[in-house]
Parts: C-alpha cells; sequence; structure tokens
C-alpha cells in the first residue's frame, strides 16, 4: 500500500473527515472517496461524523435564541466564523451549491430571523428540504411550513399535497392561510408553499455562504482542486 494511502486510512479509521486528512495529507477528497467511500467501515465514520455534525448544529441554534445584550454580537460572528469553515468543506457538494442558488434567486435575503423560501413548484420546494437536512444538518423539526390557499380551494387537500411533495410531517405545516388572487381564472390548484427555518444563526451563516459561493465558482483554483 502507497504511503499517503496508509496514512490517510489510518486517519479515516479514527474517526477523522475527508476535510481534516485533506488538511494534514494534503489528498484531494475525490481521491479519498475513491479509496473509502465503498468501505462498510468507512461508511459508519461518515455516519457517526454526520450524527455529531446535527447534534452540534442543534445546540448551537438553540443557543443563539438565548443570547441577548453584547453577547449577540458575538454569536453572530462566531455564525460566520463556522459559516467560512464549514464551506471549505461543503463548496465540493453538488446539493449544498443547488441549494444556495436556489435561495439566492427565490428566498428571502432582508429579514433577519428567518430562512424563508416561497414557491408553487414541488420539486423546488421538495429540493431546498433536503438542502437544509442533508447539507445544512438542520434537524426536521425545526424546519417549519405554511400554505397560502385562494378562497375557492380546499386547504386540508392542499396541506396533503405539499406535506406529501416536501417530504415534511403534516404538524410541521401551519394553519393554511387565505389569499385573495389578482386573476380570477389563472389560479394555482394547490395555493403556494412557504419553508422556514426560524434562527437568526442559521440565517446568518446561509448569507455567508452565500457572500462567498460567486467568487469560488468564478475562480479557476476551484475546478483545478476537484
Amino acid at each position: 500500500m502507497r504511503a499517503d494511502k496508509k496514512a490517510a486510512t489510518t486517519m479515516r479509521r479514527e474517526g477523522k473527515s475527508y476535510s481534516e486528512i485533506l488538511k494534514a495529507l494534503k489528498i484531494p477528497k475525490a481521491t479519498l472517496s475513491g479509496w473509502f467511500g465503498k468501505a462498510n467501515w468507512s461508511q459508519g465514520v461518515r455516519k457517526r461524523l454526520a450524527k455529531t455534525a446535527t447534534t452540534l448544529s442543534t445546540e448551537r441554534l438553540r443557543e443563539l435564541n438565548q443570547i441577548r445584550g453584547n453577547n449577540l454580537k458575538n454569536a453572530y460572528d462566531e455564525a460566520r466564523r463556522e459559516a467560512r469553515e464549514e464551506f471549505i468543506e461543503l463548496k465540493y457538494n453538488p446539493l449544498f451549491i443547488a441549494g444556495l442558488m436556489l435561495y439566492w434567486g427565490e428566498g428571502d435575503k432582508v429579514t433577519r430571523h428567518n430562512t424563508r423560501l416561497t414557491n408553487t413548484d414541488p420539486e423546488m420546494i421538495r429540493l431546498f428540504v433536503f438542502f437544509l437536512t442533508r447539507a445544512c444538518r438542520i434537524p426536521r423539526k425545526q424546519i417549519k411550513a405554511s400554505v397560502l390557499v385562494y378562497p375557492d380551494l380546499n386547504a386540508a387537500e392542499c396541506l396533503t399535497y405539499w406535506s406529501r411533495n416536501s417530504a415534511l410531517d403534516k404538524n410541521s405545516f401551519t394553519k393554511c392561510i387565505r389569499i385573495s388572487g389578482r386573476h380570477k381564472t389563472k389560479r394555482l390548484p394547490n395555493g403556494v408553499c412557504i419553508i422556514v427555518v426560524s434562527s437568526s444563526y442559521f440565517k446568518t451563516k446561509i448569507l455567508e455562504w452565500m457572500s462567498l459561493l460567486p467568487k469560488e465558482l468564478m475562480d479557476r483554483k476551484y475546478y483545478a482542486s476537484m
């Protein structure tokens, strides 16, 4: 076995992430994935790392909600620092890039506390939820949704439709909101779905990622390192 692969194998068996191995040994993630991606023991490491990351993410989201006063600025600085560190690993993840681009085009960039995306396309909604849970490690119980319906639509049917197509449980949805459409005939048959994560910490992170992504994608070094 080549020396660098032996060293990488040792680090991976110790529970190190691909990013940690890359930083220590300068071995590209694509190579590491080729070596370890299909190994059962390595998949076990990946699952443990993912579980730990999800737990830490949940704790940080909770912590910010309890912070007030002067410490709040420090919390936002910490969120941005964490986002920059995570970006190094996530920037090659196609789901992460797709989710950010989706939010850049369709998401709410104005409010400080809510990461909100509104759309009528079920595939777009489902992809955004997938991005939140898989790439961002947001627990499903922290993802909320609501449905805007026209007066002539059946609210219960619309809620069932969006629950099924978003992969979110009905308990994640708040009461449907009735709205009036401008056009009497060209109305959306299933209403409009809104996905929300209420966390200033996460909103700070996603805005930081969005500020980093364009420059990275237009840098030739990004593609050379793949």
